[in-house]
């Protein structure tokens, strides 16, 4: 499994800074929630996991984040094989515009991975991939028998856990979800937390998540930022029993937001 090392990680667009000397290590196999008031910096720390932050202009990074002890920071670095190692789930779930099976084979396809993870077969192989996927994603039974479906059809909740297949299907070993059920009603929020629960047993999955149930119900660890500072991390259960700062004691009680 990756093992991820965030050292003295400051980041800042233009002349405003977002974080501030982060220094943290990413359990492996665990869900890792970040959480903290809006604007503090928790996506912005999530997207400097796979360099997502170089699509945004006047953007500075000093530091470093070690992914098997290699800078991913380093000029050197492959970022389309970073990004293969470190999936993104976005807020809000993107289809591609095709079938539903177009949209999990495509990365596949992309990678080079048909072949080599179903061992051969052509259209049949690549048929038992797809599925794996959307069954990892808990879609299979409900487009079992609408493959060919555009993608664009499905609800919202189904195309979130679709989107979640489209990262899975590329084989990474870290999943970065940036607020994965904000846009999500209740029933469709319940079956991703699902999915998480039963992923991290082969995954390592950081999440961002404003809602402190939702990190209650599903972190393992929790990171908790604010104002651009890494004011704790730790276990969940010690975390929410006995924090240490009073800044977390204030957030967790709601006293600040």
């Amino acid at each position: 499994m990756a093992h991820i090392q965030i050292q003295q990680l400051r980041v800042s667009y233009g002349s405003l800074p977002v974080l501030n000397d982060i220094n943290l290590e990413i359990p492996d196999r665990q869900i890792v929630a970040i959480i903290g008031p809006s604007g503090c910096g928790k996506t912005t720390l999530l997207k400097s996991m796979n360099r997502l932050l170089d699509l945004n202009e006047d953007v500075s990074v000093t530091g470093s984040i070690l992914l098997d002890g290699v800078n991913i920071y380093d000029p050197a670095m492959d970022v389309t094989c970073l990004r293969k190692r470190v999936g993104f789930l976005p807020q809000r779930p993107y289809p591609l515009p095709m079938s539903i099976f177009e949209n999990v084979a495509f990365g596949p396809r992309i990678h080079g991975l048909s072949v080599l993870s179903a061992g051969g077969g052509g259209k049949q192989a690549e048929k038992s991939l797809v599925e794996h996927y959307l069954r990892l994603a808990g879609l299979w039974d409900e487009v079992k028998d609408r493959l060919d479906e555009p993608a664009a059809k499905l609800s919202i909740g189904q195309q979130q856990r679709l989107a979640l297949a489209r990262v899975l299907s590329i084989e990474p070993e870290v999943i970065l979800a940036d607020e994965p059920t904000s846009a999500l009603d209740p029933v469709s929020a319940k079956l991703v937390e699902t999915q998480f629960k039963l992923l991290k047993e082969n995954y390592t999955i950081i999440l961002v998540t404003h809602i402190l149930r939702q990190a209650r119900r599903l972190a393992d660890y929790i990171v908790f930022l604010y104002m651009g500072d890494l004011i704790e991390h730790k276990p969940a259960a010690v975390f929410f029993s006995a924090p240490d700062d009073e800044k977390t004691k204030a957030y967790i009680s709601g006293e600040i937001s």
